[in-house]
């Protein structure tokens, strides 16, 4: 499956533009994110959204906003003037989050800050804790050897004596 979760910053704002056959919007704009090895210099990607994605991404994002983008990556063949072909990857946004927590492209919502209980912060009123009523142990019970005499279906396994005939199954 191709799926991709960035956590990226727009270096380039978003640019709002339309396709020549049938009018539909796309937003493109290019994201920064650092790799996972300190040493190593952030990374450049384009980003892409269509449709009503894109008008939003147009309207409400900005050059230097931090934000999260899930979408799939995609491979486009540019032809150079030097004569060759080169492979850019880009992502094709689906979803994009503010890092304050708002989102464009779904419907969820960020929880508001009075509706969000802290970890840890549960107090309990009980003071000590409840003991159990009673130990058993396995000396409280005893061997009754007159229940499996009386009672032989209770010790003996059921009718084996039917085979199960199992290439009748129907799948």
């Amino acid at each position: 499956m191709n799926s991709c979760i960035l956590m990226a910053k727009i270096v380039r704002r978003p640019e709002l533009r339309y396709t020549q056959d049938n009018q539909t919007p796309y937003a493109q704009m290019l994201v920064e994110f650092s790799p996972n090895r300190a040493e190593a210099t952030p990374t450049n990607l384009r980003a892409v959204a269509w449709g009503n994605l894109a008008s939003e991404v147009a309207q409400n994002y900005h050059e230097g906003d931090q934000v999260i983008l899930e979408g799939r990556l995609s491979m486009q063949t540019i032809d150079r003037p030097e004569g060759f072909k080169e492979k850019r990857a880009e992502l094709v946004i689906s979803h994009l989050y503010h890092l304050d927590g708002s989102m464009s492209g779904g419907e969820m919502t960020a929880p508001t800050p009075e509706k969000v209980v802290p970890i840890n912060t549960h107090k309990s009123n009980k003071t000590e804790v409840e003991k159990p009523v009673a130990f058993v142990s396995p000396g409280d019970f005893e061997y009754d050897a007159s229940y499996e005499l009386s009672n032989p279906s209770a010790w003996q396994p059921s009718d084996t004596s039917v085979e199960e005939n199992l290439d009748d199954i129907p799948f």
